[in-house]
């Protein structure tokens, strides 16, 4: 059974693929042979899945027969009661307002861009994280207990404690139209009492990296130039950190771009 870091890694791995999900979710009710499992995912990649689950513990596989191994029960045994309990407290929330606008001021990254804060009442609390698949492209931070949503140019980070940060906004008129949309979006989810069903992710092209990134090749990553940096990042072989500019205040704009782009690849 999974248990050091390596074999949680492997388990990671093979249920972030929206495909091995699906296999492990047709497996919970018994056993099934590959024909079965060919019919709903195809011919062409159903031995490489297989032998990730098979490398994770996820599943035993004999011959042509593939079931949930003990560790794989357990696992989605237990991933169900997590998101029967999410589904519990999603059901307590309350629709919430945005109040007026408190502040606009210039961004640091663009100066002819506003920041904006605003107030979230009641405060989201404990349904903050459960917010996130609203969003095609936002991440949730635990140590912040932050929810960064990006749409185009605008970066808007909801805090647990209800206050409303958005960056890179043209007027006040916009403004309020972003977080008139985000009040929108967010109560229409609460007056269904259920958590939002988790979404897959939205895949990130390594252009849309490179664009965010200072694009000065300084070379202080160590990489030849800001793309060979891209490259890296998009196979996961460096972090953010490895960037010394997108630290300096200029570029706080496109770090927090690039912090949520990265968590999609």
């Amino acid at each position: 059974m999974p248990g050091n870091p390596n074999e949680t890694k492997l388990v990671n791995f093979a249920m972030a693929n929206s495909t091995r999900r699906k296999i492990i979710n047709f497996l919970a009710n018994g056993y099934r042979n590959t024909g079965e499992i060919e019919e709903i995912i195809g011919k062409k990649t159903l031995d490489f899945h297989l032998k990730v689950l098979q490398q994770a513990g996820l599943i035993d596989l004999e011959e042509e027969t593939v079931k949930l191994s003990e560790y794989g029960k357990i696992f989605l045994k237990n991933k169900t009661g997590q998101n029967e309990e999410k589904t519990a407290d999603f059901s307590q929330a309350k629709p919430v307002e945005i109040a007026k606008i408190r502040q606009l001021s210039p961004c640091i990254a663009d100066s002819s861009r506003l920041r904006v804060s605003a107030n979230m009442i009641p405060p989201p609390g404990g349904i903050l994280k459960l917010l996130e698949p609203l969003f095609p492209r936002s991440n949730y931070s635990d140590r912040k207990d932050s929810l960064i949503i990006q749409k185009g140019e605008i970066i808007t980070t909801i805090y647990g404690s209800g206050k409303v940060s958005i960056r890179m906004i043209k007027n006040e008129d916009e403004a309020k139209e972003v977080l008139e949309s985000l009040k929108t979006i967010i109560n229409e989810a609460i007056a269904k009492g259920v958590a939002p069903a988790p979404r897959e992710k939205v895949r990130v092209d390594l252009m849309e990296i490179y664009e965010y990134l200072p694009q000065t090749n300084c070379r202080k990553c160590s990489e030849q130039g800001c793309y060979s940096f891209a490259i890296k990042l998009m196979s996961r072989q460096v972090t953010l950190d490895r960037c010394v500019l997108l630290k300096e205040p200029e570029y706080a704009n496109n770090q927090e771009h690039l912090q949520i782009l990265t968590a999609y690849i």
